[in-house]
């Protein structure tokens, strides 16, 4: 995996009405603010989009750098799951191979504007959340 100097970053579709949803999911949850977060739109977003192959005008997944090391698609998921309080157990799903929870993800990556809908610009987070976006 691809190394990045900033730690526990979550890059998002900004304009992804799902996306954003997950973003306010996980920050709700991360009570240790550990993650700060990135909208693929941004300057410092799709920097990190390109460097680990992702087209920030037609992304296909989110990524999470954790450790120094990107995850992308269902790993980014499962590490960002895994490490909030209480969701420990989420690390168990690893066991499911890749080419199993790869698909499945894509699937709804691909749809995601049709099934959940679009922002016409990058959705605007509260005050509290604003100050862990890095754009």
């Amino acid at each position: 995996m691809s190394k990045w100097p900033d730690d526990d970053v979550i890059l998002f579709d900004g304009v992804c009405i799902f996306c954003s949803r997950w973003v306010r999911f996980v920050a709700k949850r991360d009570t240790a603010k550990r993650f700060r977060f990135t909208p693929i739109q941004s300057d410092y977003g799709a920097k990190l989009a390109r460097t680990f192959g992702i087209d920030p005008d037609d992304p296909d997944t989110n990524a999470v750098v954790h450790g120094g090391e990107v995850f992308m698609k269902s790993d980014a998921a499962l590490t960002v799951l895994s490490l909030l309080p209480g969701r420990g157990w989420v690390r168990a799903l690893f066991v499911v191979p890749k080419p199993l929870r790869d698909p499945l993800y894509s699937l709804i990556a691909r749809n995601r504007y049709r099934i959940f809908g679009k922002y016409d610009a990058c959705f605007v987070p509260d005050a509290d959340l604003r100050a862990r976006v890095i754009e």
